[in-house]
């Protein structure tokens, strides 16, 4: 499969990453047609959700005109190469592992790979990352990715995990130039009742909390 590229444009416009694991296909098969429609323009797979391969390949077949559709916790090279035959358009790690990301970076795959420390984030910037996903964000808070960013100011990268309503706003003024969510977005309660009408609302809830935070351009 030759995926269509990923969009910068659509992630700049709404840079938050849902990050969908352990969901059924049924389930999904109801859920990206809302979460598309409130205005969110990426989507993350887990491959350690059953049936991955299947589901991206789904996502990415009905949606992946409108939408980004990755594949998160690949985190060997095996998997990388399950994940771009299913039709992932970008790759997320939770780990820096230097040949997923080169083999992403040669491919022109955008890679978001998984980085802690000050030394981690720098080494995954430099060896091709498009951005480094700094998990877990709420045991660092949002000083930590402003405290990371003024010397390393270049950087770009995506807090996530534990990311909610109640702190995007303080990340997005930190510096943070995206957000991966998984859990907070993809309420399970919501999800189990099958209640399509507020969950769509939940997610609205998301694209409006960004786009009121976000700092005008003057």
């Amino acid at each position: 499969m030759n995926p269509s590229p990923f969009s910068w444009d659509k992630f700049n416009q709404m840079p938050l990453v849902g990050i969908i694991r352990n969901l059924t296909l049924e389930e999904i098969q109801h859920i990206i047609p809302l979460y598309k429609e409130a205005g969110l323009t990426t989507l993350e797979i887990t491959m350690n959700t059953p049936q991955a391969a299947d589901i991206i390949h789904f996502a990415f077949e009905n949606y992946g005109q409108n939408l980004n559709i990755g594949a998160g916790t690949v985190c060997s090279e095996e998997d990388l190469e399950i994940a771009l035959a299913a039709g992932a358009q970008f790759i997320v790690t939770p780990i820096i592992n230097k040949k997923v990301i080169k083999a992403s970076v040669k491919k022109g795959i955008p890679i978001f790979p998984g980085a802690y420390t000050p030394t981690e984030i720098y080494k995954a910037w430099t060896l091709g990352a498009s951005m480094v996903k700094i998990y877990p964000a709420t045991s660092l808070g949002p000083e930590y990715i402003k405290d990371l960013k003024a010397p390393l100011n270049r950087l770009k990268v995506m807090p996530t995990g534990g990311i909610s309503l109640g702190n995007l706003k303080e990340f997005l003024l930190a510096g943070s130039d995206g957000f991966g969510i998984g859990s907070q977005l993809f309420d399970k309660k919501l999800i189990k009742e099958n209640d399509w009408m507020e969950l769509q609302a939940h997610f609205k809830a998301y694209v409006n909390a960004y786009l009121t935070a976000k700092p005008h351009q003057t």
